[in-house]
């Protein structure tokens, strides 16, 4: 069972991460209460995780055959990388830092099929386009929409609110049936965890993420790139949802932070284009490159890592335990309780 503690880990930094992309933009704008707006993402998430999640399992599983421990190194290598761009506040993608882990898992192994690979590339490339382009048409249809059928203030702030309520829902939703692939595909293709287990150990890491450490990403997406009003912020979190649930019916896992970027961007096509911050895009640019890269030579040096630790612990720390005389005890401790945890998770109808 410790094999799958590195992608509860990611579930974790996804989770603190991702959960931007879906209030962000409401809560940077005084729309949302921050805590009303984590408690919402984690419930809809899981919903999300439980009911969809599986569609995109396979398509992890077929870059590269992984052995249960370098399953265990990929997503470990994610789940770092993940960490250090959420403590630097920068939108991260989980999507691009799990397939980088893999395929330096799959080189490594001889085992990498990139024929796999293109799919996934595409819909990367495809997905801030796609926001962007919805970000834009549903800004100008229902902006244009309710010009038209509403003239009071207070009316309009009753529907701003309910529209970013609603439309944060549906992002969480569909979050969670998107990524939750990410964080415990790996298992899925080991044949440590059946697809459904994934889903719902993968999305219950998710949402603790969201519950415990999500504040200084979200401000970052939703002041930092462009000045929202309550109405962009509605249109932003639409986008962002609409991309995200059309990617999981293709069975692709895609960036929950490329597609919130880029219907951020198509909202600020509407207004003036010097309010668009090209600093901040660039941050996070480099962060979308480097995440596949650093998540890939990560995996490599873990591997080594402990290809190298397993002679040292057969000829130097394996002798030395057992002059000590505690070298059985510490199996018979992991038996245990990992016994124990197989009861309570059983009991749990996991």
């Amino acid at each position: 069972m410790w094999k799958i503690g590195s992608g509860i880990f990611l579930g974790w930094a996804l989770g603190a991460n991702a959960s931007a992309n879906i209030f962000g933009t409401g809560v940077a704008t005084g729309t949302v209460r921050y805590r009303t707006a984590i408690w919402l993402t984690a419930i809809c998430l899981m919903a999300g995780a439980v009911l969809e999640g599986p569609k995109c399992m396979q398509t992890l599983g077929e870059l590269s055959l992984l052995i249960p421990l370098e399953a265990f190194c990929v997503a470990l290598a994610a789940g770092v990388t993940m960490a250090v761009l959420t403590v630097l506040a920068l939108p991260a993608s989980a999507s691009q830092a799990i397939v980088g882990a893999i395929l330096g898992a799959g080189l490594l192994a001889g085992t990498a099929d990139f024929s796999r690979l293109y799919r996934i590339v595409a819909c990367w490339v495809f997905t801030p386009v796609c926001a962007l382009v919805l970000g834009y048409l549903l800004h100008r249809g229902i902006g244009w929409l309710l010009d038209r059928t509403v003239r009071g203030l207070t009316c309009r702030n009753y529907i701003y609110l309910a529209g970013i309520l609603v439309s944060g829902c549906y992002g969480a939703y569909s979050l969670g049936a998107n990524n939750v692939a990410n964080v415990t595909g790996v298992y899925v293709g080991a044949g440590l965890l059946s697809a459904q287990t994934a889903a719902l150990v993968g999305g219950l890491s998710i949402a603790f993420g969201v519950l415990t450490y999500s504040r200084r990403v979200m401000m970052t997406v939703g002041k930092g790139i462009v000045p929202l009003d309550p109405f962009s912020a509605m249109v932003v979190a639409l986008a962002h949802a609409m991309t995200l649930h059309l990617f999981t019916q293709v069975g692709v896992p895609v960036s929950s932070s490329q597609a919130v970027v880029g219907s951020v961007v198509g909202v600020g096509l509407m207004g003036d284009m010097h309010t668009i911050s090209a600093r901040m895009l660039l941050k996070i640019a480099v962060g979308w490159i480097g995440t596949p890269l650093a998540a890939g030579l990560m995996t490599v040096a873990l591997i080594w890592g402990i290809d190298a630790a397993i002679p040292f612990w057969q000829y130097h720390v394996g002798p030395m335990l057992e002059r000590l005389g505690i070298r059985e005890a510490i199996p018979v401790a992991v038996q245990f309780y990992g016994e124990w945890l197989r009861r309570m998770m059983n009991a749990l109808g996991w």
